[in-house]
């Protein structure tokens, strides 16, 4: 009892130490163990928790516990101690028979974090099988005349028991004629009786023997044979094989019929003593008479049943082939298959999830699952490759234990984008054809504040027309956080600047909910043309993220300021002027020129002159363009020497407004006229030198600084863009008044053309290419918003 209570003793031991590895939260470790099989249940096998280090009063908050998997249940673990001790008698020939190394593999999981252990428990061999024949005695029929040397195979015994505890010596009793001789094969040793010398039927027909097999355990344990051998006469050849040991190699699932194998056997005698009978050895096992069959007159062997490479990878079959003499002879060979694994397992796989709600900040290698898979095939067939379908931010990165993965993040995650992700997992081995399994994951993205609110445009160009009501809505600001819930509430604010008169958002307010500005004044465009301001939208997060946009505001001009007449005026300000030309004068003679100006800009500010009231209209003209007053014939004897035309100037505004002025025009004789003109033009002689004089200097500077802008601009064009602008000017004949218009698109400079061929009444589309002139300014890209005013049209047809 002592001797085995010594071999029952747990023997603990580390394979490398203790390996541990780290990912994220999880840890590996692996432990094995040995013990005896058939101890009773309760004996402790080894503290897994002492040898792990894991903390005793925690086992039970942290769910220790063994996995359930194959063989679990022969052991069980207590949470209180972290001790694994035997649940259930263990028999090692049951377990693992004919597997040299008996190891059951168990997974220990600890949650709160999670850890994975893999403990492998060696079940050792006990000596508790003595060795067996198939039979209690076995008869050997020998000629008289067999030359010594002679081999006969003897039954073998079978010893459960591995290793050193199975059969290791035959011992024969003692005799002068038969001696035994072992012959080792791969699974067990095979017994032979060896004739020492000739035998002799008349001295003695017939002999007992007797053969014992020995194991190798402590105390030694035996198994006996009765060996009964007759001595027969003739028949003096025996069938021979033409190998010892025939070697195939057999595919798994081979259909039933499939042949393996045909066997020869010859013998020289003649007659019945030559025909060969084949047969199995006595030996052999049941499980080979389930799977194969053989014919005893052709030898061949031919698949049975199902032929499996997960149940059994090698088959050894004895055979013997006997002729039919009277006292026939046999010859032993044995036939070792091997059976060649075919891929016919696909894998398998399974997941242990830690959490399937991800936030959209988790960093790059957190992770996720913890993924195991298997594949009962072995070999090429047994390795598997787990990759995952479609392009996620998730990998597989293996583990020290083979076939075992962890899927942690690859990439940035982005809820916005995606939300949710479906991970397919998919195993496939390398066998040819390959098997694959498939394995969805579901991972669910939350949402954090990393989306600031954003504007679809800025900046934003509100374009108001002045004498708006104050109070009232102008415009509204809308920003948009891909955010979800209070990470995506939107306040709006302005931003406010110093608080002095100047500053306009004073007069500015917005709705922090829905972004509408309204305005607090009302807004002139003779006195502001444009201003800017800035709103900002904040979310609700935390901590919460902003974005401003920049407003800039175009005042748009109304037809509110009437034409302003500036000649003629009299003396008390009124429009009113008296002009005298000569009787003698010819057609289109200038009588004189009426000049208005107007506040406003554009079309409401664009002029036209009318003849309202005159006494002749077979007389005088008036351009509708320039408020010249021509004749249009000569005077007669009967025409009056005195005219009263009213010229009416009107804008061009949707609701136009006007002025009037009066023009007396007296006509008087030559010589009077001249006598006038002489009066006036010799005061004004001197006068209009010097003034002609100045104006030809300012003409000459002014053109040549237009001429020097003309060629920079050109050169501008030419070397940065194709110059579309030089085409509206190269086809375009311009007849009219030039007029700058205001703009308050960037980039681009229009000129409206007034011509005197349009009527009253025309209208002008404002941008079209027939009638304005699109200059694109390249002084910069900045998209700052360029303003100027319309103040001069530059007066055409002057004569």
């Amino acid at each position: 009892m002592g001797e085995r209570g010594q071999r029952r003793r747990v023997n603990c031991w580390w394979v490398a130490g203790i390996v541990l590895l780290c990912f994220g939260k999880r840890i590996w470790a692996q432990l094995r163990y040995s013990v005896p099989e058939e101890v009773q249940v309760g004996y402790p096998v080894g503290n897994i928790a002492k040898d792990l280090g894991l903390d005793l009063s925690t086992l039970k908050d942290r769910r220790f516990r063994i996995v359930s998997g194959p063989n679990h249940a022969l052991f069980q673990l207590n949470q209180n101690t972290g001790v694994l001790y035997i649940g259930k008698i263990t028999d090692r020939e049951e377990l693992c028979d004919g597997i040299k190394v008996c190891l059951i593999n168990l997974k220990i999981v600890v949650e709160s974090p999670l850890e994975i252990h893999y403990v492998g428990v060696e079940i050792t061999d006990v000596n508790d099988h003595s060795p067996t024949f198939p039979e209690s005695e076995q008869r050997l029929e020998i000629a008289e005349h067999t030359p010594p040397g002679t081999r006969f195979q003897i039954h073998a015994a079978r010893d459960p028991d591995v290793g050193t505890q199975s059969v290791r010596l035959y011992k024969l009793s003692s005799n002068e004629f038969f001696d035994i001789e072992i012959r080792d094969s791969e699974e067990d040793k095979i017994p032979f009786l060896v004739l020492k010398k000739p035998l002799d039927r008349e001295q003695k027909a017939e002999h007992r023997l007797v053969l014992t097999a020995l194991d190798g355990g402590s105390p030694l344990k035996s198994g006996s044979l009765n060996l009964i051998i007759t001595v027969l006469d003739a028949n003096d050849n025996r069938p021979v094989f033409s190998k010892d040991i025939y070697t195939v190699l057999l595919n798994e699932n081979a259909p039933i019929g499939t042949l393996v194998i045909q066997l020869n056997a010859t013998d020289l005698d003649d007659g019945l003593n030559s025909e060969i009978e084949y047969t199995f050895e006595k030996t052999q096992k049941k499980k080979v008479h389930d799977t194969f069959e053989l014919d005893s007159v052709t030898g061949e062997i031919r698949v049975k049943g199902i032929v499996d490479f997960e149940e059994t990878e090698i088959y050894r079959l004895d055979l013997q082939a006997s002729d039919k003499g009277q006292l026939p002879w046999t010859a032993e060979s044995r036939v070792v298959i091997n059976i060649k694994d075919v891929n016919d397992n696909q894998p398998d796989i399974e997941v242990t999830s830690l959490s399937n709600v991800v936030p959209e900040d988790t960093k790059p290698g957190t992770v996720i699952s913890l993924i195991s898979v298997t594949d009962r095939d072995s070999g090429v067939n047994g390795k598997v490759v787990c990759k995952i379908l479609h392009n996620v931010p998730f990998d597989l990165t293996p583990s020290i234990e083979e076939n075992m993965y962890s899927l942690v993040t690859k990439g940035r995650l982005d809820r916005e984008i995606v939300s949710h992700y479906d991970i397919t997992i998919t195993a496939t081995d390398c066998g040819e054809p390959p098997l694959s399994a498939v394995k969805t994951l579901s991972v669910q993205v939350s949402d954090v504040n990393d989306n600031r609110p954003l504007f679809s445009q800025n900046p934003i160009e509100l374009y108001l027309v002045e004498n708006n009501a104050p109070g009232a809505s102008i415009f509204s600001v809308s920003a948009a956080d891909n955010d979800l819930n209070e990470n995506a509430a939107i306040a709006y604010h302005i931003v406010r600047g110093d608080g002095l008169h100047r500053d306009i958002t004073s007069f500015l307010n917005v709705n922090p909910d829905n972004g509408h500005i309204s305005a607090l004044k009302s807004f002139d465009f003779e006195t502001l043309k444009t201003f800017q301001f800035q709103v900002v939208a904040t979310d609700s997060g935390t901590p919460s993220l902003s974005s401003n946009v920049t407003v800039n505001v175009f005042i748009l001009d109304q037809n509110d300021n009437a034409p302003v007449i500036l000649y003629p005026v009299s003396s008390n300000g009124s429009a009113e002027g008296v002009e005298e030309i000569p009787r003698n004068v010819n057609a289109g003679h200038l009588v004189t020129k009426v000049r208005a100006y107007d506040a406003d800009i554009g079309y409401n500010g664009w002029l036209l002159f009318s003849l309202q009231e005159v006494t002749d209209h077979s007389l005088f003209g008036l351009d509708r363009y320039t408020g010249q007053i021509r004749t249009l014939r000569s005077f007669t004897e009967t025409d009056e020497a005195e005219h009263k035309l009213v010229i009416l100037v009107k804008d061009n505004g949707n609701v136009s407004l006007s002025a009037t002025a009066t023009v007396v025009v007296k006509v008087v004789e030559p010589k009077e006229a001249f006598a006038a003109s002489d009066v006036k033009s010799a005061t004004k002689n001197e006068e209009e030198n010097n003034v002609t004089f100045y104006l030809m200097i300012t003409l000459g500077s002014v053109s040549t600084l237009f001429l020097i802008s003309i060629i920079v601009l050109i050169a501008m064009q030419c070397s940065k863009t194709t110059d579309y602008t030089s085409k509206y000017l190269q086809e375009t004949n311009y007849d009219g008044t030039l007029c700058h218009s205001i703009q308050y698109r960037p980039g681009d400079k229009r000129y409206m053309l007034v011509g005197p061929r349009m009527s009253i009444g025309s209208t002008i589309v404002p941008g079209s290419h027939a009638n304005t002139l699109v200059l694109p300014d390249r002084r910069g890209t900045s998209g700052e918003v360029r303003k100027q005013s319309f103040t001069q049209c530059l007066q055409a047809y002057n004569h």
